[in-house]
């Protein structure tokens, strides 16, 4: 499929989801379309062979696998994992603010976010509602209000005479968002949410909201841009791109092999979490397709695990913050991400059996170490191979600005990524 085709499946898939609930919400409606089967882990699972399934936990995490041809799950596991939540501003429990005769919402910082892309967005919320009906029943809903509701708007130049020298924001005194004028009576956002709620499903009898998990978002779409079209910018690329590329590669593979893919939440505040890739998700999830714990270390010790999260490109005008032989280019092709004190999990022969896959693939490849003066950020790959002793190779396609607001990758890296994952589902045979 033409790069084009694949940005905007991309763009559609990142439209649809603001939030992690959302992004799992997306994932199972695409492979419920592609006839996988959902699964509920308080339910006896009945696995046929050659069967297709998925099962969610929290609302925002996924796991979706393809058991393959017949002893196809003793030959060992394909693996890809991504992560589906992003940085952003989460709603607080009581956040109300009445300042200046306007309405804010105090929000919590979740995640390593760039604050300065934040203001003078036109933002708006969603995320799950929890609610009790009328007839006394607790149940949850996703919600997404769309439209642009709030802005964080920035002081000006006028007031703030230094700011282009560089002026510390503080998170709990700068960044909650406006959202209307101060009204009588006072607004009750669980009031307005439980109107929105009411609106987005209108088969609900709804008593109260009681509590919710909601995040701000950035309403601008995605765009490819630049003179050749070379760039492609949007909100969460880090890390719903990977989460895409993993599910195009499930759905486009030859369905020989056994084929598992990983979207896990709370990467980005350390994945230590029941839903997270620090939690038993994915443990629980192999010890049923594996109930034998013998055979099950030998199906995973011949397994292979892609971590797939975005890699740092070399910037243009910040090319000192990369070590000089280690800058990669956006639509380079994917990154293979090395580090020796265990920051990535990819050793010399999982980097070497991803090359290998690359050049299957007919996909450039590029390679990515810190500097050594510098800090390393980590993925979900060494926890993951840590906990299940699975061998793994950490990689990612090269954007900029990872953790802004507003995003930026290679056009043509998307549909890389997609064709090299296919390629290792598609493996006969791994190291």
């Amino acid at each position: 499929m033409p790069h084009s085709a694949i940005n905007t499946d991309l763009a559609n898939f990142i439209q649809a989801s603001p939030t992690p609930f959302h992004a799992t919400r997306s994932l199972a409606a695409r492979l419920l379309e592609a006839g996988y089967v959902p699964l509920d882990e308080r339910d006896d699972w009945e696995l046929a062979s050659g069967g297709r399934y998925f099962v969610t936990r929290n609302d925002s995490s996924l796991i979706a696998f393809s058991l393959g041809q017949d002893g196809a799950l003793q030959r060992g596991l394909r693996l890809v994992g991504a992560h589906t939540d992003s940085p952003c501003l989460r709603v607080k429990p009581q956040p109300e603010l009445e300042k200046a005769k306007l309405w804010q919402l105090g929000a919590e910082v979740y995640g390593g976010a760039l604050f300065a892309p934040w203001f003078d967005r036109d933002l708006s919320l969603a995320g799950r509602v929890t609610l009790r009906t009328d007839d006394g029943e607790l149940v949850s809903r996703l919600i997404d209000f769309e439209r642009p509701i709030a802005v964080i708007p920035s002081l000006a130049i006028h007031l703030n005479r230094g700011v282009n020298e560089g002026v510390a924001i503080n998170p709990q005194t700068h960044l909650p968002p406006v959202l209307a004028h101060v009204l009588e009576p006072k607004r009750d956002l669980r009031q307005l949410l439980r109107d929105e709620t009411q609106r987005q499903h209108p088969d609900l009898t709804i008593d109260q909201v009681l509590d919710y998990e909601l995040s701000f978002y950035d309403t601008q779409p995605p765009a490819t841009l630049g003179l050749d079209d070379d760039f492609f910018a949007a909100a969460r690329l880090d890390n719903l791109l990977s989460c895409h590329a993993g599910l195009r590669a499930l759905l486009d593979s030859d369905g020989e092999q056994a084929c598992l893919l990983v979207c896990t939440d709370h990467e980005e505040v350390g994945s230590a979490s029941a839903c997270g890739a620090d939690g038993p998700f994915l443990e629980d999830v192999l010890s049923r397709l594996l109930p034998d714990s013998t055979q099950r270390i030998q199906v995973l010790q011949r397994s292979i695990l892609v971590s797939a999260d975005n890699a740092h490109a070399l910037h243009p005008n910040f090319a000192d913050r990369h070590d000089g032989n280690h800058g990669p280019q956006l639509n380079g092709g994917p990154v293979i991400k090395i580090n020796n004190n265990q920051r990535y999990a990819s050793n010399s022969e999982t980097a070497a059996l991803f090359r290998h896959l690359c050049d299957q693939a007919g996909v450039p490849v590029q390679s990515f170490v810190v500097r050594s003066d510098m800090g390393c950020g980590s993925t979900i790959g060494p926890i993951t191979s840590s906990r299940n002793g699975i061998r793994t190779v950490d990689i990612g396609a090269p954007t900029f600005a990872m953790h802004s607001i507003r995003e930026l990758a290679g056009s043509r890296d998307p549909g890389y990524l997609i064709r090299v994952l296919r390629t290792f589902f598609d493996a006969d045979r791994l190291i």
